[in-house]
């Protein structure tokens, strides 16, 4: 019988290695479990592709800690589930659902949350300098593949341009975006850019 458990523990050590493949598995193996799971808790599209960008980006922040966890799944349950109610409880809704979620929270967890955010924050607003930074057509066309949500082919009809040259400034966005946060002391591989970046 296949043990999606082994398989995962696998990849966390792997990408506790810093091993970009793994991660990128791990994402596209999760994703379809997770979304529908956000999306019923929070009934708001941005909200859930918000929570899902964070709770993967954490997966990174945190690949040190990723060998000992022993039950991976349940561990990224747990993130989605106290990032949902945390959106929740700032939006007044679902108070006891919240209360029981946050009996038991261990103080070292509640700080690693916290240290967490902050590099969250700041992986954020390094894309964003990175962003204003971009020549216009590509900044364009990156705005609108991120704030607006459009597809290659919409940008490309809306600017009058080839889908190949909208995907390729795309992948030249994300390659300078990446060199601005590798520049102040970051890495992240080109995943973890998709993922917050939302392209």
């Amino acid at each position: 019988m296949y043990d999606r458990s082994q398989t995962d523990k696998a990849l966390f050590r792997q990408i506790a290695e810093g091993d970009e493949a793994a991660f990128r598995e791990l994402f596209h193996a999760y994703i379809p479990q997770l979304e529908p799971l956000v999306m019923h808790l929070t009934k708001t599209a941005s909200v859930t592709e918000d929570i899902l960008q964070e709770t993967f980006l954490r997966v990174w922040l945190s690949r040190n800690k990723l060998p000992d966890i022993e039950n991976p799944r349940s561990w990224l349950l747990r993130i989605v589930f106290y990032q949902s109610f945390s959106w929740l409880r700032k939006q007044a809704v679902h108070h006891k659902a919240v209360n029981a979620l946050s009996q038991g929270q261990q103080e070292d967890e509640m700080r690693s949350s916290t240290e967490e955010a902050v590099a969250f924050t700041t992986m954020l607003r390094l894309v964003g300098e990175a962003v204003q930074q971009l020549p216009a057509q590509a900044k364009r066309i990156y705005l609108l593949s991120r704030e607006k949500g459009l597809r290659i082919p919409e940008i490309a009809e809306q600017l009058n341009l080839s889908p190949n040259t909208v995907k390729n400034s795309l992948v030249r966005s994300l390659q300078a975006i990446r060199k601005h946060v590798e520049a102040s002391g970051h890495w992240l591989p080109v995943m973890v850019l998709w993922v917050i970046s939302g392209v």
